[in-house]
């Protein structure tokens, strides 16, 4: 808990670079998504698949470039490895960070758990790890579909809640 303290601490305390900005520009309707995936064939078939229904994608390579990044920009999907720039699937800094985000700015982005230990779309998991949905590695292959899934499902149970949020001007 100390060291994603520290680290949150760490990348707060840095000063604006509009380096840590993913993106200059993102079209209107245009959605975003950060791959924190350590694997890069495992990466790739994540970002191919998200490439393919128009994401934009950012791939940082440690968990500190992925809070920088986080830091300018509330991306509409996150797709994390429990062990991306850690050991223990408890400790992922991004997760943690993820996990203490304002309910308002949280539930504007639909996080994917990649586990090696709970299976696909494991609702009692991914409510337990504070995520929307879990992919299992063994089902990788399917990931495009999975996650598609996963966002329409997640968009039609909360279509009413937004719409009223958004009619109260709360959006």
């Amino acid at each position: 808990m100390e060291d994603e303290k520290s680290l949150l601490n760490e990348v707060a305390a840095e000063g604006y670079d509009a380096a840590d900005r993913p993106f200059d520009f993102v079209g209107e309707g245009g959605e975003t998504a950060l791959v924190c995936e350590p694997d890069p064939a495992v990466r790739e078939k994540i970002s191919g698949a998200l490439r393919e229904v128009n994401y934009q994608i950012t791939e940082p390579a440690t968990a500190k470039e992925a809070l920088r990044y986080m830091r300018f920009h509330v991306y509409d999907l996150v797709v994390l490895n429990e062990r991306f720039d850690t050991e223990d699937p408890q400790a992922n800094d991004v997760l943690l960070y993820l996990e203490n985000l304002a309910a308002v700015i949280r539930r504007k982005i639909f996080v994917v758990l990649v586990s090696g230990q709970h299976r696909t779309m494991d609702n009692m998991a991914a409510f337990n790890r504070s995520v929307n949905l879990i992919l299992n590695l063994k089902s990788i292959d399917e990931a495009g579909k999975i996650i598609k899934r996963g966002v329409g499902d997640n968009a039609a149970f909360y279509h009413v809640f937004r719409e009223t949020l958004q009619k109260m001007g709360k959006t």
